[in-house]
């Protein structure tokens, strides 16, 4: 009896390690899988970062040859790369990867984007270039190249993890050299480069009068006969930086009262904008000036800041 009881026990017990054996063996099929599958999308990640922080390190050091639009231009091309990061980073937290990797690349992420974000913004500052405001998460950050170079460094800590897991696989290792040049070398040559220096210029590109003047002399408008007069003015910021600007316009009668219109915008990087003043009334044989002064900056080459017509009304009936 003894005997028999025995031998059931010891089948049971091979019967128990034969499961035992077969269920770790069928779960390392799928935790080889979600392992290599997690290295395969994570080191993607990685080499997207590693060539941004290629160009960007690129731009940081030869930028100063560039123009100011071409200059801002790639810089913004950057900036947009990075909010796909994000998406990326948070499709990889699940499933759950050996010691929290996947946890950990997600965090590296989205903490490295906010550096990013700081560091090109204070590129664009330094430069006085036209620049979206900062998410809250990147304003915080006072050293973005150093939080670049320490979670470069933290990631080279823990990426060789997964070589002792099932799928023996090796995670890529972040760049930081756009960071160490920043935190090294500084944004000297880009803020001393002339061609990328702020020169802030503005001019009157056009003035439009309706009804259209008779022909007459420069400088003076010929009218016909008429109750109103309207005035367009088109003005042009000549540089790339973004330009508050005044435009003022009168019309000064020999007889009669000024009427005076003031107008004000800010004018994007290399914009125009057309102001269009509200009509001037005037009366058959009357004389008068029409002023247009423009202010915020210095005048464009080739353009001017005011102009001045002596506008002389037909009298009634043409005579």
């Amino acid at each position: 009896m003894l005997l028999s009881v025995a031998l059931v026990v010891t089948l049971l017990a091979l019967f128990f390690a034969r499961d035992v054996n077969r269920a770790a063996h069928n779960a390392i099929g799928p935790r080889r899988s979600e392992d290599r599958t997690f290295a395969a999308l994570a080191n993607n990640l990685i080499a997207q970062e590693n060539q941004f922080d290629l160009h960007l390190a690129y731009l940081l050091a030869h930028g100063q040859t560039l123009e100011r639009p071409v200059f801002a231009a790639r810089l913004a091309q950057l900036n947009e790369q990075l909010p796909a990061w994000s998406t990326e980073a948070e499709q990889l937290r699940r499933p759950r990867i050996a010691h929290d990797l996947n946890d950990v690349i997600a965090m590296s992420t989205e903490l490295r984007v906010d550096a990013y974000q700081a560091l090109l913004a204070n590129v664009a500052r330094s430069l006085s270039l036209p620049w979206p405001p900062l998410a809250s998460s990147s304003t915080l950050l006072a050293d973005p190249a150093g939080t670049l170079i320490s979670t470069s460094q933290q990631w080279s800590t823990m990426r060789t993890l997964l070589e002792h897991e099932p799928g023996i696989v090796r995670l890529n290792a972040l760049t930081a050299n756009s960071a160490t040049y920043e935190a090294s070398v500084g944004l000297a040559r880009l803020t001393s480069s002339s061609s990328l220096a702020l020169t802030r210029a503005i001019g009157i590109a056009t003035v439009a009068v309706t009804p259209s003047p008779l022909p007459a002399p420069a400088g003076t408008l010929l009218m016909a006969p008429v109750g109103f007069m309207h005035v367009g003015v088109t003005v042009r910021n000549a540089s790339y930086v973004e330009q508050p600007v005044v435009l003022h316009v009168s019309l000064s009668p020999v007889v009669g009262a000024v009427q005076s219109q003031t107008f004000s915008i800010t004018l994007g990087p290399l914009r125009s904008y057309a102001f269009v003043a509200k009509l001037f009334s005037v009366h058959p044989g009357e004389h008068a000036t029409l002023s247009i002064e423009l202010g915020g900056a210095p005048a464009a080459a080739g353009m001017t800041k005011s102009k001045t017509y002596q506008v002389r009304m037909s009298p009634a009936g043409g005579g």
